[in-house]
């Protein structure tokens, strides 16, 4: 008997009590909107002319492959998503949306998605976001979230590679600019999840998911949250003096780096009680805005070169 299959027979089926908002939820709005924007950077910096039909068109294939992903991850992970106080009412452990629906839902969102990216955009986009669906859906959630304390490292990937697929559907190839953008998003997402992890580690223990700080300690998840925090700064801000990015991004990486860094090093000193927990709180906080500003910043820099000639 397959993996999935013995998952799917512990789940006893139900009848659905699911609404609209339950469908919505199912999709990971709050990611789907990361995903979103950082999709549209990696479109808006490709070289060259993209119809702005195929240009929506694209992000919002890459945004329904990314709920997909969210249905399938919600559908696989109902069991341990029970046990968390984080999770638990999320529609399918809550009992809303039945194993079988999120699932049919999930693998419908993954299949019109890539057809419909690979059919009127190019096949190279169609390509890469098949393969995060999978790499999301069945990698990372099926195999690294349960089995590895590296889970959250190797799966981050699946994260990283909306500005690389918006990149492909504008160009039809890849470059040193979209894998920079994954580099940056691949890097950032330890430190944000693992900051996650040391105030919610009672939840992951208690659901046998091998989070860092469940698996080394919350002492060797500080070290490590400290170490990926000064990779991404140095990563973050490599593309200003190797010139693929200009002095406005690059200036903005540093002082937003400086603040990653002096949270994360905060992390690593403030070891016991509320100040430690405090710490963390305030680093997975400012991460998300870390990651938004330092995009925000590269679209802001696409925008003013294109208005630009407009007024000299």
């Amino acid at each position: 008997m397959s993996i999935v299959e013995n998952h799917t027979l512990t789940l006893t089926p139900r009848i659905s009590e699911a609404g609209v908002a339950d469908y919505i939820a199912l999709l990971k709005p709050r990611v789907m909107s990361l995903v979103i924007f950082t999709a549209l950077v990696g479109l808006m910096i490709a070289p060259g002319h993209f119809h702005p039909v195929l240009a929506f068109t694209s992000i919002l294939c890459i945004a329904v492959g990314a709920g997909a992903s969210g249905a399938l991850n919600m559908w696989y992970d109902a069991d341990i998503d029970a046990l968390m106080s984080r999770t638990a009412k999320r529609p399918v452990p809550a009992g809303r949306v039945t194993p079988q629906e999120a699932l049919a839902f999930g693998l419908t969102l993954s299949f019109f998605s890539v057809m419909t990216l690979g059919i009127l955009v190019n096949w190279v986009a169609g390509g890469l976001l098949a393969f995060t669906i999978f790499f999301y859906a069945v990698v990372y959630t099926m195999w690294l979230k349960r089995f590895t304390a590296q889970n959250i490292v190797i799966g981050g990937a699946a994260g990283a590679l909306p500005p690389v697929v918006a990149w492909a559907a504008a160009t039809g190839s890849l470059a040193v600019e979209p894998i920079l953008l994954f580099l940056i998003i691949f890097f950032w997402t330890p430190p944000h999840f693992w900051a996650l992890a040391l105030f919610r580690t009672d939840d992951y223990a208690r659901a046998n998911v091998p989070m860092l700080p469940v698996v080394a300690g919350a002492n060797a998840t500080r070290l490590q949250i400290l170490l990926y925090t000064v990779v991404l700064v140095a990563i973050a801000a490599a593309p200003w003096p190797l010139g693929y990015f200009d002095a406005a991004y690059g200036i903005s990486s540093l002082a937003l780096g400086a603040g990653m860094l002096w949270l994360a090093i905060k992390v690593y000193r403030n070891r016991e009680g509320a100040p430690a927990l405090r710490a963390a709180r305030q680093l997975f906080g400012f991460s998300i805005l870390y990651l938004f500003a330092l995009f925000a910043i590269l679209l802001l820099e696409v925008v003013v070169k294109a208005a630009a000639p407009l007024f000299w």
